[in-house]
């Protein structure tokens, strides 16, 4: 049934009112936007300079008479301003090559703080959920290589578990990269060693494990056996660093010592009891990691050099034992050096501590 001239007219006047909020709408918006641009502007020079001028300050009263108590009011300053929501409006930090290979040229700062602690909360969990398969899938290969496989790992279950390392350590590598773009103090270094972790695992992809009549000989002597167990220390560190490491920064957060973007990591060491739990285990980890390594390259050159079977690793490919073996002792090093350092730093401040407690009680 056709509409009457009357409710035509309505309708064409209805749709019309309808565009005309539309275009107003959009107006509106547009102007708020273009608005809120130029506040937004204002305020980062603003934020930008500030931060500047503190830093400057940092380096000129250093060393000078009461630099301390100087150094002491502008970095809590610089903690006011870089914890508060001025934080968003602070120069971005480069992005780097990793995430716009991986996410293009996306701004990845949050705009507000709720959102960024919201990025770590995902990070703690997503290590604390793969820690926890960190140390149970090479524990159960282990058991069914002797359980169920007659002392012989399949291919196929081996390649299954590198693949999952290749998606955890590109998984932390991209969150710990946008958390240093977001304002963590995340060392460079650590970054570095998961693209060396990332490389390994791929490259361990590739490897052709011996499956012959002499499997069980191989893998037994090899260095297959070894690099499950090493992860099986690894995991534990994690589990350890994840329960007692994590308390000890929420209590420097608590104290305005720590940023509330600042995480935990293989570098980090908590108070003084859990350093004697700690530091030996992250010592032995990093002692068995260069081993490991070693036992790669002398294995490999062995086999190539006296030999014209497959060295006795229960790999029967040379070049990826030796990238690997090379990859394991440059990442065990650094990481000796890097523990080495925050201890060294951490017994620096613990001596300016003391030493400021007795200049107190002289007083």
């Amino acid at each position: 049934m056709a509409d009457s001239p009357d409710e035509s007219l309505a309708a064409r006047e209805e749709v019309s009112s309808l565009l005309e909020q539309a275009r107003d709408l959009q107006e509106a918006a547009a102007s708020l936007v273009s608005t809120t641009r130029h506040q937004e502007d204002a305020l980062r020079q603003r934020v930008s300079s500030l931060d500047s001028r503190i830093n400057a300050l940092l380096s000129e009263r250093r060393g000078s008479n009461n630099s301390e108590k100087w150094e002491e009011e502008l970095m809590r300053a610089k903690y006011i301003l870089s914890e508060g929501d001025a934080a968003a409006f602070l120069p971005n930090k480069s992005r780097g090559g990793f995430l716009r290979m991986f996410l293009g040229p996306i701004n990845v700062k949050a705009n507000s703080k709720d959102v960024q602690l919201k990025v770590k909360q995902e990070y703690n969990d997503f290590r604390d959920r793969t820690a926890l398969l960190f140390l149970c899938l090479p524990s159960l290969l282990l058991v069914l290589k002797y359980w169920v496989w007659n002392g012989c790992l399949p291919a196929l279950p081996v390649q299954l578990y590198q693949a999952w390392l290749l998606y955890l350590y590109t998984g932390l590598a991209l969150r710990e990269n946008i958390l240093r773009v977001n304002g963590s103090d995340i060392r460079p270094w650590w970054i570095k060693h998961h693209y060396g972790s990332m490389a390994m695992a791929l490259i361990s992809l590739t490897w052709d494990i011996e499956t012959g009549p002499l499997c069980s000989q191989k893998q037994s002597q090899g260095v297959i056996e070894l690099f499950l167990k090493w992860a099986i220390m690894q995991g534990v560190a994690m589990l350890l660093q994840n329960r007692y490491q994590r308390q000890r920064l929420y209590t420097r957060i608590s104290l305005g010592k720590a940023r509330r973007m600042d995480v935990v990591w293989g570098e980090t060491a908590g108070v003084e009891g859990q350093l004697l739990l700690l530091c030996p285990i992250l010592f032995v980890l990093q002692g068995f990691e260069a081993y490991v390594g070693i036992l790669f390259l002398k294995t490999a050159f062995v086999g190539i050099g006296s030999n014209p079977e497959p060295a006795v690793t229960g790999i029967s490919s040379h070049w990826q034992v030796i990238t690997s073996g090379v990859l394991l002792i440059v990442m065990a090093v650094g990481n000796f050096l890097n523990t080495v350092q925050t201890l060294l730093i951490k017994s620096r401040i613990k001596a300016k501590v003391r030493k400021e407690k007795q200049a107190s009680a002289a007083k």
